[in-house]
């Protein structure tokens, strides 16, 4: 395995290579992209098995592992656009991707206006989450208070304050990124791509966990439907990573994906 860096206007982009013979023509290229708040490390095991037929790109994707932080909040555009000036800047022709939770997004948006082989989407997200009116609610009167506040006291203490309720409210993802980061998140949560999805002419692979709860199955055999050459694998007993959950039965599911 090696590691590699790709400068993308000015970002240093990092990704581990496997599956290189020395004759780039002679294997297909995969790239794989993790989900939010992991890295190329967490696709190690999935990269391990699709080495034995593809020339693996193993991407930390900006903000993650060893790629530093886009230097804007970043929605899933231009997170789509820089794997799409890798995949030009590297030469690659045709290139099968995967994309686990968030970076099933990018692979959805990006197979939907390019050519791409054979596509995979493990617990991916893309679809809009159904939010009861109790979300919306909580939402408004979130920002509501954060105005309260902001206008009752002084600067310092207004954030001290509002820092607290996010703690009580935010998700974990949420919590644990930086500043940066949290502006990221806000704004690609809530990006639904249903509407590309139709346009994805690639052989799609949808491996997803039945427990998962980030990612619901529903949303699976919503894209199923909306994805003209797709076919769904239920794991069961599997959550958000149906890949580290069940490792010996997702392999050999996507051993013979690549192989077909």
């Amino acid at each position: 395995m090696k590691h590699c860096y790709e400068d993308i206007e000015g970002l240093k982009v990092h990704y581990t290579l496997q599956g290189d013979d020395g004759a780039a023509g002679e294997r297909p290229a995969i790239v794989l992209m993790h989900g939010w708040g992991c890295s190329h490390e967490t696709l190690q095991s999935i990269a391990d098995v699709a080495a034995e037929t593809h020339r693996v790109y193993n991407v930390d994707l900006p903000g993650f592992g060893q790629t530093p932080m886009p230097p804007d909040a970043w929605g899933v555009e231009l997170y789509t656009q820089l794997i799409e000036k890798l995949v030009d800047r590297l030469g690659l022709q045709r290139p099968s991707l995967l994309g686990h939770s968030f970076g099933g997004r990018l692979a959805i948006l990006y197979s939907s206006r390019r050519q791409v082989d054979k596509l995979i989407l493990v617990d991916a997200a893309g679809v809009k989450p159904r939010r009861k009116p109790s979300y919306y609610w909580r939402v408004y009167s979130y920002k509501l208070s954060c105005r309260w506040l902001r206008l009752r006291y002084g600067a310092e203490e207004a954030e001290r304050r509002i820092e607290a309720a996010r703690q009580r409210r935010a998700s974990a993802d949420y919590l644990a990124a930086p500043p940066l980061m949290r502006r990221v998140l806000s704004r690609v949560v809530n990006e639904d791509l249903c509407h590309v999805m139709p346009q994805i002419k690639a052989p799609t692979l949808l491996i997803w966990g039945v427990n998962d709860t980030a990612t619901p199955l529903a949303d699976a055999k919503k894209m199923e439907r909306l994805i003209p050459d797709a076919g769904l694998v239920e794991m069961e007993r599997c959550g958000h990573y149906s890949f580290l959950d069940n490792p010996g039965q997702f392999q050999a599911v996507i051993r013979s994906f690549l192989r077909s």
